[in-house]
């Protein structure tokens, strides 16, 4: 029997989630285990210097973010063009102009057969993961800026590099997932087209009419679960980076009172994590709303 990605990528995720679901459970011969995930989880100020060891700096975490806005963006450009060529829902003046450009030679030949071909529910299906990398992407960079410009970071910051691996993990695995039902598909149609662009060159290439508003459009006719989940998205999107320039600025005070300050304001008045809770809505009930048929 053969695997594929997308079982691949469960075994992966089922085996990063387990060890923590079982640590959880209360049972005493199950408290070494549960150490050793606190241990790994630890970081910052609340890491001993004797588990120094097998730590990088915790400003590593900018690695994360780089490797995610450079991963997801690839994925994005990847399954967009895809999704434009291969699987258009497109209007009918749209699918009109689709005919004549590929009977003068102007689209990708596979385009009109590809169009077709596809079931539409298919077509709409690879939309809906060009619209979750999209919010993932934007998630991600401004993830990054943060870490650049709103965090500051104690030299003597740490963490465990099993947690750092597992961050590279996730930025890796997590932006796959949300198109890894075409993943291979998407693969193989820009492997095709860098291999045709090596073989025949720019001026030899098929020229392809590009139109801005067919390139979006799509995304709009996805449906009112999608906007939602978007708008859940932008909530706690907005919330989580008000967080993080509160927890920003108290490494500033504590600089200069050298005493720890404890944050106020935004949603630090309801929950003692409000960025994590804020990361929970941003991403998980966004893009559960979103992956719903």
């Amino acid at each position: 029997m053969e695997i594929g990605l997308v079982e691949l990528l469960r075994a992966a995720w089922i085996a990063g989630i387990l060890p923590l679901l079982v640590a959880s459970l209360p049972f005493r011969r199950l408290s070494r285990l549960h150490e050793a995930m606190m241990g790994f989880a630890k970081r910052g100020k609340i890491m001993q210097s004797s588990s120094y060891k097998f730590t990088v700096p915790q400003r590593f975490f900018t690695h994360f973010y780089a490797l995610a806005v450079i991963w997801t963006g690839l994925l994005l450009a990847a399954t967009w063009l895809y999704a434009y060529e291969m699987a258009p829902i497109a209007s009918e003046p749209f699918l009109y102009s689709s005919i004549a450009g590929h009977l003068t030679g102007g689209l990708h030949h596979f385009t009109l057969h590809r169009s077709r071909s596809t079931p539409l529910k298919h077509r709409y299906m690879v939309w809906k993961s060009v619209f979750l990398l999209l919010l993932m992407e934007i998630q991600v960079l401004r993830r990054l800026y943060e870490n650049i410009y709103v965090f500051n970071y104690s030299p003597s910051a740490r963490m465990h590099i099993f947690a750092y691996l597992t961050g590279l993990f996730f930025y890796t695995a997590a932006p796959l997932s949300l198109c890894s039902n075409f993943a291979v598909e998407v693969y193989e149609f820009s492997a095709n087209r860098v291999s045709e662009f090596i073989v025949r060159g720019k001026d030899q290439m098929a020229s392809s009419e590009f139109d801005l508003w067919e390139f979006v459009n799509p995304l709009i006719k996805l449906g009112w679960r999608h906007w939602i989940g978007a708008i859940i998205f932008l909530w706690g999107w907005i919330h989580q980076h008000q967080c993080h320039r509160i927890l920003g600025s108290l490494r500033e005070r504590r600089e200069e009172n050298h005493e720890y300050v404890i944050p106020h304001g935004n949603w630090f008045k309801l929950v003692s994590c409000p960025h994590y809770l804020a990361e929970i809505v941003s991403l998980s009930l966004s893009l559960s709303c979103c992956s719903s048929p």
